[in-house]
C-alpha cells in the first residue's frame, strides 16, 4: 500500500533501514551510471540532434535522457529521470524542493536517487556556476543528502575538457583523480568533506564525479 506523508508533518526520524539502503545500492558510479551517460553522449555526437540555443542546459539534458534509457538493458534496479525533486531537503512550504537535472532513481524506493547536475561551459574557464553547485548544493547536503557521491556534467561549447577540469580543480582547491575506466581526458572525481546538518544521518564524506561533454555543434541564442 502506498504511504502518504501528511502536509506539514514530515517524519522526525529517518528509518535506519532506509539509510542503509540509500548508502549501499551504489557500488561503482562510473560503471553503473557514467558509462551510460557516455554512451548517450556518443549517440548525440553521432546524430547531432537540433538543440534549442535559447535554453541550452535543459535542451541538452532533455535530449540526453532518452538516449540514456536506450543504453540501458531494462534489467537495472534503477531508472533515469529528467527533473526529479529531492523532498528530503525541501524547505517549509511554499518553497519548492530542489530539482535535479538528471538522476538515477532506485526502483525499490523511489525516494533514493543518485543525482547529476548540468552546467553549460562556454569555455574552460566558465566554471563559476558549476563550482557553486558543488560547494553550495552537494557539499551542504542539500543535494544528494543520503548519497556519498554524485556527479556534475559540464556541457563544454569551446576548448578542451582537460582545461576545464584543471580550472575546476583550481577553483575547488582539490586534486582531481582520473576515472580510469572511462575516457580520461573527460572524466575525473574529487573527494570532499561535507557540512552535515545536526542530527541528520547524511554521509560526511562525498565523492563528486566530473564529466565534461563537448558540444561544439551547440550554440547559445541570447
Amino acid at each position: 500500500m502506498m504511504s502518504v506523508i501528511p502536509a506539514g508533518n514530515p517524519p522526525n526520524a529517518i528509518d535506519p533501514a532506509f539509510v542503509r539502503l540509500a548508502r549501499s545500492w551504489v557500488r561503482d558510479p562510473a560503471q553503473q551510471f557514467l558509462a551510460l551517460i557516455w554512451v548517450a553522449y556518443e549517440d548525440m555526437v553521432a546524430s547531432k540532434p537540433v538543440i534549442d540555443g535559447r535554453d541550452l542546459e535543459r535542451s541538452i539534458t532533455q535530449l540526453l535522457e532518452p538516449r540514456v534509457k536506450d543504453a540501458m538493458t531494462g534489467d537495472e534496479p534503477f531508472y533515469v529521470q529528467h527533473g526529479p525533486f529531492e523532498r528530503e531537503t525541501m524547505r517549509a512550504p511554499p518553497a519548492q524542493p530542489p530539482e535535479y537535472d538528471l538522476a538515477f532513481v532506485l526502483r525499490a524506493d523511489e525516494r533514493i536517487m543518485w543525482p547529476l547536475e548540468a552546467k553549460v561551459l562556454e569555455k574552460p574557464s566558465s566554471i563559476a556556476a558549476y563550482v557553486r553547485d558543488v560547494t553550495d548544493e552537494y557539499l551542504t547536503c542539500r543535494y544528494a543528502p543520503f548519497s556519498d557521491s554524485g556527479a556534475m556534467l559540464g556541457y563544454l561549447l569551446t576548448g578542451k575538457p582537460e582545461d576545464a577540469l584543471k580550472a575546476i580543480a583550481g577553483k575547488l582547491g582539490v586534486a582531481l583523480e582520473a576515472v580510469t575506466d572511462l575516457p580520461k581526458a573527460n572524466n575525473s572525481w574529487s573527494k570532499h568533506a561535507r557540512i552535515v546538518p545536526e542530527g541528520k544521518p547524511y554521509p560526511p564524506e562525498f565523492r563528486c564525479y566530473h564529466l565534461i561533454l563537448e558540444f561544439p555543434f551547440a550554440t547559445r541564442n541570447h
